[in-house]
């Protein structure tokens, strides 16, 4: 995990990367946990029968599932010292670029992208690029938008 002693240092890291997550694998019982959680339960999801035969010879994971891994991926990834809350203000762009087969392992990759003073803290733009080990493409890259405060 890398350490940023300040909320106010990362403004001269815009365009940097600041960190990388450690690996999270995601097998079947998190998909179908997420299936569960979600109500859709398409079989190239849930049907490891059905998807073998399907376009990627198994199932996988929902788009969202590896989206909703990005807090998780934030925790291991960076941390910012002074920190003492941050919140999760929206998404600017989210693009699900290759697909997650079970039991594939994940990590973020986070470059800051913009960063913006408020009152108490700062708004982050930080877009994640999440790596399936082993392949070229990135599962999904988006640009997540947070606020941060001291």
């Amino acid at each position: 995990m890398k350490h940023h002693a300040t909320l106010a240092g990362l403004q001269a890291l815009v365009g940097q990367d600041i960190g990388c997550s450690d690996w999270v694998t995601v097998d079947q019982a998190r998909i179908d946990l997420f299936a569960q959680a979600t109500g859709d339960h398409q079989w190239i999801h849930t049907d490891p029968e059905r998807a073998a035969s399907g376009p990627f010879g198994a199932t996988v994971a929902h788009g969202y599932l590896t989206l909703s891994l990005v807090p998780m991926m934030f925790e291991s990834g960076f941390a910012i010292d002074d920190v003492r809350l941050g919140v999760n203000y929206g998404l600017n762009r989210v693009r699900f670029m290759a697909p997650v087969k079970a039991g594939s392992r994940l990590r973020g990759h986070f470059r800051l992208l913009g960063y913006a003073p408020l009152d108490g803290g700062a708004q982050l733009t930080v877009q994640v690029s999440i790596e399936v080990e082993g392949a070229v493409k990135p599962a999904c890259v988006a640009e997540t938008v947070s606020r941060r405060f001291v």
